[in-house]
């Protein structure tokens, strides 16, 4: 278990947006693929209606509004932000990182680590490592760690498996150096073995030759290699067997008092799957909140938007205990251990505006 511990580093803000445009999966999908189906994969996930980007709207966009609702509620002078990271598996273009894009349009300072992390499920808590071990080797002040995903882009639109489950979204976390802060303690670990279990096989650098004609596949669902594939089966294995122990290791490493703990905010695979870990890692169900049920999977935001969704009218101004754990894509797996100020979570936005200046000239 690789694991460590951030002191004097605080969680001061965090914020997430998601699109206006909401539907209901069973109005969507049920003359598609039956009532039936509908009812039993809304049953097994957990997921009723999410929010559904417009074909303009790209993850860095919900990243952006959440970015400037935390910059206007602390009032951070923008020149001490020091870091913007931004984790995502949907970048508004293959180069350069967005995370280049949000630097402009957020107004940073040249004096500033900016690059993206390809990563999903686990994408949050692995960008909380990265952004904290940035700012206790340097002298920034601020670091923003940026997160986003608008999975319902790349999936096909007659696959049973995934295109009821996914929701789109975006947030933004702001970190900040801060004397006697509660200490931030993660653990991660990694298995490309399984790194076809989650995949787009095509659209990149690799298989760029790939039919784009939709096909059944040996699951019998319709897809091409440019859509998102997923295992079901070997994700559900890895997340039942990896997770819960790399749980049971920290919890017992870190001497985790779990009655202390105020919420595990878990990425939300699915609901079946969340029950699985409460039962195995011996959590208590009842600080296992669920957002997938109106927002549906939401990648690598999951983590921050169940916070805000739990925590984002909540103002009695009390430290949260908060214990998170991102797993999926990779396959990669982790759990960060925090406190946050409840005054500090914002609601949920709601919008529709998108970067309009993100098109490149031809003149």
């Amino acid at each position: 278990m690789i694991h460590s511990q951030f002191n004097n580093i605080k969680i001061a803000g965090i914020a997430t947006a998601v699109p206006v445009g909401r539907e209901k999966i069973a109005d969507k999908y049920g003359h598609v693929f039956g009532d039936e189906k509908v009812t039993k994969f809304s049953k097994t996930t957990g997921v009723i209606e999410r929010h559904i980007a417009k074909k303009e709207q790209c993850s860095s966009d919900f990243a952006y509004i959440a970015a400037e609702k935390l910059l206007f509620e602390k009032g951070i002078n923008r020149s001490e932000i020091g870091i913007c990271i931004f984790v995502t598996q949907t970048p508004d273009y293959r180069i350069p990182a967005t995370a280049c894009v949000l630097h402009k349009r957020l107004g940073l300072s040249k004096d500033c680590i900016c690059f993206d992390i390809n990563l999903g499920c686990s994408g949050y808590v692995f960008g909380l490592e990265t952004v904290s071990s940035l700012m206790q080797s340097s002298n920034v002040k601020y670091g923003l760690l940026l997160v986003g995903d608008t999975m319902t882009k790349m999936i096909a639109p007659n696959d049973a498996s995934s295109v009821m489950l996914f929701g789109d979204s975006g947030s933004a976390t702001l970190l900040e150096k801060a004397d006697s802060a509660p200490a931030i303690k993660t653990a991660y670990r990694t298995d490309g073995e399984g790194f076809k279990a989650i995949i787009v096989p095509a659209d990149a650098y690799r298989n760029m030759d790939a039919p784009e004609e939709r096909t059944v596949w040996g699951d019998g669902n319709e897809r091409s290699d440019y859509d998102l594939y997923m295992n079901g089966v070997e994700v559900f294995g890895f997340t039942v067997t990896e997770v819960p122990a790399l749980i049971n290791e920290f919890v017992e490493e870190n001497q985790i008092n779990k009655e202390e703990i105020d919420c595990y905010a878990f990425h939300q695979a699915n609901c079946f799957i969340l029950k699985q870990l409460v039962k195995k890692a011996k959590l208590d169900n009842d600080k296992m909140h669920i957002s997938m049920d109106r927002y549906g999977n939401t990648s690598v935001t999951s983590i921050p938007l169940t916070l805000c969704d739990k925590y984002g009218d909540c103002s009695d101004g009390e430290n949260k205990k908060i214990f998170s754990c991102g797993f999926g894509i990779g396959l990669s797996w982790g759990i960060a251990e925090f406190e946050v100020n409840a005054n500090d979570i914002y609601p949920i936005i709601e919008t529709d505006d998108y970067y309009k200046d993100g098109e490149v000239s031809r003149d």
